[in-house]
């Protein structure tokens, strides 16, 4: 008897050149082929696949596609990349990464010579969670400085302001009125931080997608339409970067 999707564990790894990714296999009711999808950041792929379909199958097809992987994947920055000598992305312009030498200090961004340095102290263990930490701190000034400007020009008010690590969306807006956001953001430039708080604030009058939501969008964030472009052609880039 022929192995099927149904027949073995789900979740795999897959070696992509020097690569070993978390590979997710889903089979669908209604799926009638197989659709490959990389995750943000590039940490993973997944596959949703037709119920029955042949185990053969997934493979001759993950074979077929080694190479459109390996193109797709070189977009993504290496995990150590982020070193002391490397470079981190704040409001959207690269910082080399400085380490002080001393134990104890701020994290804090100077520029030297045209250059935009991020001087970090501590040791090295703990550089990537002090240069997270102080992302964290700047993405909340900004994040808290656009959404009450926005929510200001509506006349509405809301309830609290949430920062979080989320990988499907880059923010959020319950029912009532609790906003949250990714605060990768503060990695892209500056007027896309501002749109995405826009667009959450906009969540705060229109709790949908339609149209008259997009167009308060826009009359709050005349670059909407440019801030989506450039999180659908970068965002995965900010999540491909690990602090862990």
């Amino acid at each position: 008897m022929k192995k099927t999707a149904n027949d073995r564990p789900q979740d795999r790894f897959i070696d992509v050149g020097d690569r070993s990714l978390p590979l997710k296999i889903r089979p669908h009711a209604r799926a009638k082929r197989i659709t490959l999808r990389i995750d943000p950041g590039g940490r993973g792929l997944s596959l949703t696949i037709p119920q029955k379909l042949p185990e053969h199958e997934i493979n001759e097809f993950l074979e077929k596609y080694h190479g459109w992987i390996l193109t797709k994947l070189a977009k993504f920055p290496k995990d150590d990349e982020l070193i002391e000598g490397g470079y981190i992305k704040i409001r959207g312009q690269d910082h080399l990464i400085e380490r002080t030498g001393k134990i104890r200090g701020i994290t804090e961004t100077v520029q030297l010579d045209g250059e935009f340095i991020l001087r970090v102290s501590g040791d090295v263990p703990h550089l990537k969670r002090r240069i997270s930490d102080f992302l964290k701190s700047e993405a909340r000034k900004d994040l808290e400085k656009s959404t009450h400007y926005h929510a200001e020009k509506i006349g509405r008010s809301f309830k609290s302001i949430s920062l979080r690590d989320t990988k499907s969306r880059w923010g959020s807006c319950s029912s009532d009125g609790s906003l949250s956001y990714s605060w990768r953001i503060i990695m892209a430039p500056p007027f896309v931080l501002d749109y995405l708080a826009a667009h959450e604030v906009s969540h705060l009058v229109e709790m949908n997608h339609e149209p008259q939501f997009w167009q308060l969008c826009e009359n709050l964030c005349p670059h909407t339409q440019d801030a989506k472009k450039w999180l659908k052609k970068n965002g995965s880039l900010l999540h491909a970067i690990n602090f862990n």
